[in-house]
């Protein structure tokens, strides 16, 4: 910077850089206050997806709203808007397969996975089991799992599992990797922990070897678990036509006062399975009283190569959900609705435990009641389990379900772009209010000055 000196003359004023002075260092200190009071705020709801934000689920047929699971919308809102099926891709971990293609000939088992998780998946937070399991871990009762048999021993199951005939072998891997999701006990660093750790499991085969569903083999897991006295049937497998031996065994299970949970779509074997099929509606999920469920993304949209179906009761985690399988220690990235359903019989299953003189129609009506409201209410368990639900909510209970349209799940983007922006308004106002501050101290200052900036520089 030049000064004159005494001479007249100019010399220039070694030892310092350039300085704008006060009246132009003020206006930034100004934002750089509204920067660090405002982001250590706003920095955490953005970064952290399983943020505690509430939600409130609205209660069909004029009962009050009740409040949802603390991570439900957060969890939403942070997590990725897309999720791979099952390939691995999300966490470097393989894929869980469903079933075996039936043409393919020869094809060995699901091999250990030499990969373990390395941090907990998007759908254990969604749905606020650390929180749940505060409030029960489903001791006491006994879920059958109907699908392609649950390894012995496998990792993280301990000794919470009996089979019932050859569902002690699961080549697929599939029934296994569904009972981590409903009894795990959550092994290694990482802590997957299933939705009813206290409780039993009895595999049941619904089908052959390979994976592929058959009614004969379902009807008979059913009538199996009903004599069992099985608290909640999940049934992972789903088929194309209704049968007259299976509708009468899942009558039975319901009149003995079981809670049957069943996916609403089969499961594509791959990630490539998709095609071009109609609206439809599958069993054992179609039959009246079955709690119908379909798989979701983070977004709350059905993954891409979802099914089309009707008549869906409820929605779950579906998609990059991971679990252990029948060989090994490590894990492995499933989907499908069958994953959907297992969340939910675990649910089932921690609010029976909760809540012993309820139906099973109470149950079910508890679990679409209490879920965040969407096209297909979508599952949250916490509230499930804490929320008190009134009179004519219990009465609800005891209504026989009834058959529904075509429907699809809500995309919640726009609600999540909608509190971006909201987020970014609080942060304007908030630095415009303290500029209008700053602005009441200096403007006088610099009347004063005759709006000259300061000069600090005194020789």
């Amino acid at each position: 910077m030049r000064r004159r000196d005494r001479a007249g003359g100019t010399v220039e004023r070694r030892g310092a850089p350039a300085s704008r002075g006060p009246g132009a260092v003020r206006p930034l200190c100004g934002v750089a206050l509204a920067a660090a009071v405002l982001l250590p705020v706003a920095a955490p709801a953005a970064a952290e997806p399983g943020g505690a934000v509430s939600a409130v689920a609205g209660v069909a047929d004029g009962a009050h709203a009740v409040a949802g699971s603390a991570g439900t919308r957060a969890a939403a809102a942070g997590a990725p808007r897309a999720v791979p099926a099952a390939d691995g891709k999300s966490q470097g971990l393989p894929p869980m397969p469903s079933a075996f293609d039936p043409g393919t000939q020869g094809v060995p088992c699901t091999a250990a996975s030499p990969e373990k998780a390395e941090k907990q998946d998007w759908s254990r937070q969604r749905l606020d089991l650390a929180r749940v399991h505060q409030h029960g871990a489903g001791a006491g009762t006994t879920v059958a799992l109907v699908d392609t048999g649950v390894r012995a021993g496998a990792a993280g199951l301990g000794d919470r599992v009996t089979a019932r005939g050859d569902a002690g072998d699961d080549c697929v891997g599939h029934g296994t990797f569904l009972a981590g999701l409903i009894v795990g006990e959550g092994w290694g660093d990482t802590r997957l922990p299933g939705v009813a750790p206290g409780a039993k499991l009895l595999a049941l085969r619904g089908t052959d070897e390979r994976g592929t569903a058959d009614a004969a083999l379902v009807a008979r897991a059913v009538r199996d678990a009903t004599a069992a006295d099985a608290d909640v049937i999940a049934i992972g497998v789903a088929l194309y036509k209704r049968d007259k031996e299976l509708t009468s065994a899942v009558a039975d299970a319901l009149d003995a006062g079981a809670v049957v949970v069943a996916a609403a779509t089969p499961d594509p074997p791959n990630a490539n399975a998709t095609q071009e099929t109609p609206t439809r509606t599958y069993y054992p999920a179609g039959e009246p009283g079955v709690l119908s469920v379909a798989d979701m993304l983070p977004s709350g949209a059905r993954p891409g190569d979802a099914l089309p179906t009707d008549g869906v009761d409820l929605a779950a985690p579906g998609a990059g959900v991971v679990s252990g399988g029948p060989r090994g220690n490590g894990h492995y990235l499933g989907a499908g609705a069958s994953v959907a359903a297992a969340y939910t019989a675990g649910t089932a299953a921690v609010l029976r435990a909760a809540r012993p003189d309820d139906t099973p129609g109470e149950i079910v009506h508890r679990l679409t009641a209490t879920a965040y409201p969407a096209d297909i209410p979508q599952l949250d368990a916490y509230a499930a389990v804490t929320t008190v639900l009134g009179d004519a909510d219990a009465d609800a209970g005891a209504r026989p379900r009834t058959e529904a349209g075509p429907v699809t799940v809500r995309d919640t983007s726009d609600a999540d772009g909608a509190a971006d922006r909201a987020t970014v308004f609080v942060l304007l106002g908030a630095a415009g209010v303290l500029a209008v501050l700053w602005a009441v101290v200096a403007v006088p200052r610099a009347r004063a000055r005759g709006w000259r900036p300061a000069d600090t520089a005194r020789d």
